[in-house]
């Protein structure tokens, strides 16, 4: 399939050892090194946000008060980051990646900063929202320089190490948030980003050395109207599903009127790009078959990932008695096992494909998800937790194939916006999952309870949840009644995030080429050269089918 483009999508190899991609920079370990460590310590700004916030909650609520919306400082931060991708990822292509890099660790400590200076929830909320424009630069541009260093064999290398820094912060996170909040001061929740961002934001100026590039002919056109557009759409969009059926019903007025305005507005957006010089969301990351087949495989990916990383806490709690370190012990074993998987997919990949080795990696994902709900009541700790760790191992084998994958297929002006285009789909798959699968939950939940042997039970999981922390308030047989409805409602989800992972397989199956056509080390170094003579008009790079 080719799009109008000029590029064809069909055909080609994607034998890690046959094609490679020319670094545009620093091609030589020990110039890469802190410009390595530069890459894994802004991502680890980002990575351990969430988590080590998390803990803390308790602290802020309690000193600043705004219990019903504390939900915004996770919300707002997701918002701002997902929808803020597309954009950075434009800017890289256009201007350089390390303009956008020194910008978003600079807002992102700027709105640490302003966190830690907080004097109400609402201010809080908003510094959030400004540390997640930070948050969305570092997370696009971080996976698009790593690409950009490294040729396609040497890839995993770097993505072994950005995975073990989300694997690391999703442990490490709450333990420092929760030693800060109950020893020092919540406040130094954010202010810890400081030494770390100014590091990482002095190797990068010091060390980062983008190919020199011809000064461009004419004035670089950046598509304001599409980037506003697409941010208004994606922020009404994700405020619906994040807060539909928490802060309002489904079929409330409110929740209406955001996916009205949501679908108004994306029709909007659709016609303004449509008609861009220099689109945001430019239309070949849909025509190109790789990239529109990655974009939805990740895409469902993120959907199914809140089956674990949002409900297997509340099962191992509420089901099977766990406290919360031991709780975060089971989903953990999953951040262990995905990065060393990661590191080891190149030995596959290098022999059957990128997407075979995907469809391998979900497909055993597949399986995995559906024997959750085989799982025995109450069943040993022990279950969840083998289940998690050959699910991280199978995730490790689908994802970081696709990602070195659709990187090698495009050239240096048009990996950044190529890279933001799969992380946006996958938070946004992140989001609809949380909506759809929390109602999945409740709706269980909810058919449950409506015939519980006693009266007066809570009627939602949240609240079934608390219940649950306070057993001796309940009888026995009433404890053991919620338990088991806990454990269907989680057998449920598990179920849904399984059909998830058949999406993603179709996605694959369907429309992926069986070899990604991976551009030649000569025709990148090329395009890497002249990639803004036109102020930042996407060349088009020659693509080489090698022999496999």
């Amino acid at each position: 399939m080719s799009g109008t483009d000029g590029k064809s999508d069909a055909g080609g190899t994607d034998r890690g050892g046959e094609e490679t991609a020319a670094p545009p920079a620093l091609t030589t370990p020990r110039g890469r090194r802190p410009v390595v460590a530069a890459l894994m310590l802004g991502m680890a700004l980002a990575a351990i946000d969430g988590t080590i916030v998390s803990t803390a909650v308790p602290q802020i609520v309690g000193d600043l008060g705004g219990f019903t919306v504390f939900s915004w400082l996770f919300s707002g931060y997701l918002l701002a980051v997902t929808v803020t991708l597309p954009l950075y990822g434009k800017l890289s292509d256009t201007f350089g990646r390390k303009p956008v890099l020194i910008a978003g660790i600079i807002l992102f400590l700027v709105g640490s900063v302003l966190c830690a200076a907080a004097w109400n929830m609402a201010a809080l909320i908003a510094f959030r929202i400004v540390q997640g424009l930070g948050g969305g630069a570092l997370q696009g541009t971080v996976q698009t320089i790593a690409a950009d260093l490294y040729p396609l064999k040497e890839r995993p290398r770097i993505q072994a190490k950005l995975s073990t820094v989300w694997a690391t912060s999703a442990v490490a996170g709450p333990v420092v948030g929760g030693l800060l909040a109950g020893y020092a001061d919540w406040r130094w929740i954010f202010l810890i980003n400081l030494p770390v961002g100014a590091i990482a934001l002095w190797l990068v100026i010091r060390h980062l050395h983008e190919p020199s590039r011809p000064r461009p002919t004419t004035r670089p056109k950046v598509d304001w109207a599409g980037a506003l557009a697409v941010f208004a759409t994606g922020t009404l969009l994700l405020t619906a599903l994040v807060q539909g059926g928490v802060a309002w019903p489904w079929l409330s007025a409110p929740s209406l009127g955001l996916f009205g305005a949501s679908a108004v507005l994306a029709a909007l957006t659709v016609a303004i790009e449509r008609r861009a010089a220099e689109p945001i969301i430019p239309g070949w990351v849909w025509r190109r078959r790789t990239i529109a087949s990655v974009n939805l495989a990740l895409g469902a990916m993120g959907l199914l990932m809140v089956a674990p990383t949002v409900f297997l806490p509340t099962y191992a709690q509420s089901v099977l008695g766990l406290g919360p370190i031991a709780a975060g012990f089971v989903l953990s074993v999953m951040t262990l096992s995905w990065p060393v998987s990661a590191a080891l997919s190149d030995r596959v990949y290098n022999r059957i494909g990128f997407r075979l080795t995907a469809i391998i990696g979900m497909s055993a994902a597949l399986l995995i998800l559906l024997a959750f709900p085989l799982l025995p009541y109450p069943g040993e700790p022990w279950h969840p937790a083998l289940l998690m760790l050959l699910l991280g191992a199978a995730l490790g084998l689908f994802q970081l194939p696709l990602i070195v994958g659709v990187q090698s297929t495009v050239g240096w002006a048009e990996r950044g916006t190529t890279t933001a285009s799969v992380l946006f789909c996958r938070q946004v798959g992140q989001s609809i999952g949380a909506a759809l699968f929390g109602a999945v939950a409740n709706g269980v939940m909810a058919a449950r309870l409506l015939d519980a042997p006693v009266t007066g039970l809570p009627d939602d999981l949240d609240a079934v949840a608390r219940a649950l922390e306070n057993p001796g308030a309940l009888s026995a047989a009433a404890t053991d009644y919620l338990r088991r409805a806990v454990d269907a409602a989680v057998d449920y989800v598990y179920i849904g995030a399984a059909g998830a992972a058949a999406l993603a397989l179709l996605a694959l199956i369907t429309l992926a080429p069986r070899r990604f056509p991976v551009i030649s080390e000569t025709a990148e170094a090329t395009e890497a050269t002249e990639a803004t003579e036109t102020a930042g008009t996407a060349g088009t790079p020659g693509r080489q089918d090698a022999a496999s």
